[in-house]
């Protein structure tokens, strides 16, 4: 797979995403909302940066498990119950995803939700990946 990411010198100078990921290869995955779940089910972390480390690395893992790295990311969508809180905390979020994740940036936005399948939950991911 080859990735190019396009951040036009017109648009605001992107942080922590990339503004277009141009992706070819020949398999797409789907990677279906990751929240804070163990694997026994249970929403853990008690504060966002800890809930999107959890939701990252299960987001990750499912990707990793399909044949996938993080630099095949094309796109990823993440839903905040609080995107104040996740604007105050995105330089913290930004280390854990390039810890996780490194520096390939997919194309990326984030949404606000009302509230999560989980109640507990602060966060949620999902996307696709673009494989050779």
């Amino acid at each position: 797979m080859s990735t190019e990411r396009v951040n036009p010198p017109e648009l605001s100078p992107p942080t922590g995403f990339s503004h277009a990921v141009v992706a070819t290869g020949t398999r797409v995955v789907f990677l279906a909302g990751q929240t804070a779940l163990d694997t026994d089910g249970k929403v853990v972390g008690a504060t966002l940066p800890e809930q999107f480390e959890k939701a990252l690395t299960n987001l990750l893992t499912a990707l990793r498990a399909a044949g996938g790295t993080p630099a095949d990311l094309a796109r990823v969508t993440v839903y905040a119950t609080d995107v104040a809180d996740y604007r105050a905390r995105a330089p913290e979020l930004g280390r854990v995803w390039r810890r996780l994740a490194g520096r390939d940036y997919p194309a990326m936005a984030v949404v606000g939700a009302a509230r999560l399948w989980d109640e507990q939950a602060l966060v949620e991911l999902d996307g696709f990946a673009v494989l050779p």
